[in-house]
């Protein structure tokens, strides 16, 4: 293991949840999503960590993605008011002593409807039975088939375009982790893996569309449902899993 690695991912994970504690609460009716993103660039550098998405090979227009309603991810942080009964996505990555964190959560403004209850308690629970799945000798199969059997039993679609995949050095590294597989497929993980688990889900069809107006960035469900995206940065351990990315 390359414990120097998992040490500074570690404090990077807590970090992130730190920022994500505080940005449930900060989230509010008549914020904009722009207000946000500078609230969450200040906090990442109070930290003394690094804002990932505005290296030079990601360009991305924002410290974090914000994807509303029938976004589903890569939503640019925009202008327009956030408003009571809005589904959020915020999905972030920081570097911090040279290695990256990645994670992601959904929630409502206000009140969830029993849809948006039911879309957002599937998938995280579709997340956490994933990471379960998490052991040496484990196969990236025993997680997407986890996954992907979740969110069938709600009856959501099962995103198949965008996938997770591993972290470290890099922000996107191989293998990638799929949300659907079969058990005993796939690469073996080994003690020291560090890798994304992100379900991605609809209460709709799973078809995505990219919005070229958008920069090329928003990825958007095609029949305009709404779509849900959990993540947790995972290291694999010498007898199980630990969750980088929570507190």
């Amino acid at each position: 293991m390359n414990q120097q690695k998992i040490e500074a991912m570690r404090a990077g994970g807590k970090i992130m949840a730190e920022i994500f504690k505080e940005l449930r609460d900060y989230t509010q009716p008549g914020m904009t999503g722009k207000e946000v993103d500078k609230w969450v660039e200040k906090k990442i550098l109070s930290y003394g960590a690094g804002i990932a998405y505005y290296e030079p090979e990601v360009n991305f227009p924002g410290s974090i993605c914000i994807s509303v309603n029938d976004e589903l991810i890569h939503g640019i942080p925009k202008d327009i008011p956030f408003e009571e009964g809005d589904k959020i996505s915020y999905d972030l990555v920081i570097k911090y002593h040279g290695y990256y964190v990645d994670s992601a959560f959904t929630m409502i403004l206000g009140k969830p409807t029993a849809a948006q209850k039911h879309l957002l308690s599937y998938t995280e629970s579709a997340l956490y039975e994933g990471i379960e799945q998490v052991k040496p000798g484990a196969k990236l199969g025993d997680i997407g088939f986890a996954v992907e059997k979740v969110l069938k039993k709600g009856k959501l679609g099962v995103i198949r375009e965008y996938v997770g995949h591993g972290i470290g050095e890099k922000m996107h590294m191989p293998p990638e982790v799929p949300n659907y597989g079969k058990k005993g497929q796939g690469l073996v993980l080994q003690p020291g893996d560090t890798i994304c688990i992100e379900p991605m889900s609809s209460l709709g069809k799973p078809d995505t569309v990219v919005v070229e107006d958008d920069d090329g960035w928003t990825v958007c469900l095609r029949d305009g449902s709404l779509g849900c995206h959990c993540e947790h940065t995972v290291l694999v351990t010498e007898d199980g899993y630990e969750i980088i990315t929570q507190l």
